[in-house]
């Protein structure tokens, strides 16, 4: 597959309320007018040692690489807008120690251009499979790397959101502690837990950590690119991660825009959710299995999702994905010697 970068981006595709343009997403938005995006919701291609076949920037050059992205990204966005980037970590090459890359991108996009961090979220991915395998499976060193750090971000101290757009059910124990009654008091750690705790609001405020398991196997766009005969993006996330937010940070009518389009995920949950929006992508047959999105015969997952009751009930049991508490196979000895080297000298197996 090669990448197909055009002068002159292309309008591929048209929808109610989107336009998807293939070609280089810098040269779309040079073209797009100043303070004229609500929202950018993106996933760019990360800062990965190892080569991926969508492209990706080594990561000691990706901040040189993404400086022209966050110059247009601040002069698209209103100043109440936000710009979300989900981004994944990196290991150093050869050692089992993580790369700071996206932390400096955070920094730099910050401390260079002008914008505030609104609030960090780790998307936890509860499906994700054991890696990096040397350091977590062979030499059992490290834990599995199961979390994207999600940036929220905008040019105001003051972007425009609201919580009451995402809010969850309540957990069990919450819904007793409601129907119980709790008593005000002081707790141990200084916090006054007044009467307004034993509120009940309907449903919970949720935390910035954001539990989606990325376990698409059957969908109508994979069938789709497998009938049409097309290679499905192969770094896509779950619909419900831009629905998050797109839900969180914009009205109805506001234009939402994803500068790393690939299969336009962000562009399906837009539509659907009466937002305009713009996807810009250079590589045509990501864009090619992305009009499965929009063939309109199949719902999609995201709009399903969207249907969920908000109150807590039984048959809701398989919506929550719980940790499990980090004893719960612990006793009182540590069996296993630790390697005195750290585990460099990589193990005969038994």
């Amino acid at each position: 597959m090669t990448e197909m970068r055009q002068e002159t981006p292309v309008l591929f595709h048209e929808t109610r309320h989107g336009k998807i343009f293939h070609g280089d997403s810098l040269a779309v938005m040079a073209d797009m007018p100043a303070a004229s995006v609500d929202l950018i919701m993106t996933s760019p291609p990360f800062g990965l040692v190892r080569k991926k076949e969508y492209g990706n920037a080594d990561a000691p050059q990706y901040l040189e690489w993404f400086r022209p992205f966050a110059e247009h990204f601040k002069r698209l966005l209103r100043q109440r807008g936000s710009l979300v980037i989900d981004i994944g970590g990196a290991w150093v090459p050869g050692q089992p120690t993580r790369s700071l890359y996206h932390f400096k991108l955070l920094l730099m996009l910050c401390e260079e251009y002008g914008f505030h961090l609104a609030q960090e979220f780790y998307w936890w991915n509860p499906s994700k499979l054991p890696s990096p395998a040397e350091w977590v499976n062979i030499r059992r060193i490290r834990v599995k790397d199961a979390v994207n750090t999600v940036w929220w971000l905008s040019p105001s101290p003051w972007p425009k959101a609201s919580n009451r757009r995402v809010l969850q059910p309540y957990s069990p124990s919450m819904k007793t502690l409601l129907e119980k009654g709790y008593k005000a008091k002081k707790r141990p750690s200084g916090h006054d837990i007044s009467e307004n705790f034993a509120i009940d609001n309907g449903a919970a405020i949720p935390p910035n950590l954001i539990a989606i398991p990325n376990t698409e196997s059957n969908s109508f766009y994979l069938r789709y690119c497998q009938s049409k005969g097309i290679k499905a993006h192969p770094a896509r996330f779950p619909a419900a991660l831009p629905e998050y937010f797109i839900r969180m940070l914009t009205d109805e009518g506001d234009m939402v825009y994803d500068p790393f389009g690939g299969s336009c995920v962000t562009g399906e949950v837009a539509e659907r959710l009466n937002r305009r929006w713009i996807c810009s992508e250079i590589i045509e047959e990501y864009l090619s299995g992305a009009m499965g999105r929009f063939s309109g015969k199949e719902e999609s997952h995201g709009a399903q999702q969207a249907q969920l009751p908000l109150i807590y009930n039984q048959e809701m049991e398989a919506n929550y994905y719980r940790l499990p508490h980090p004893g719960i196979l612990w006793d009182s000895a540590c069996h296993d010697a630790l390697p005195q080297d750290g585990g460099e000298k990589r193990a005969a197996r038994a």
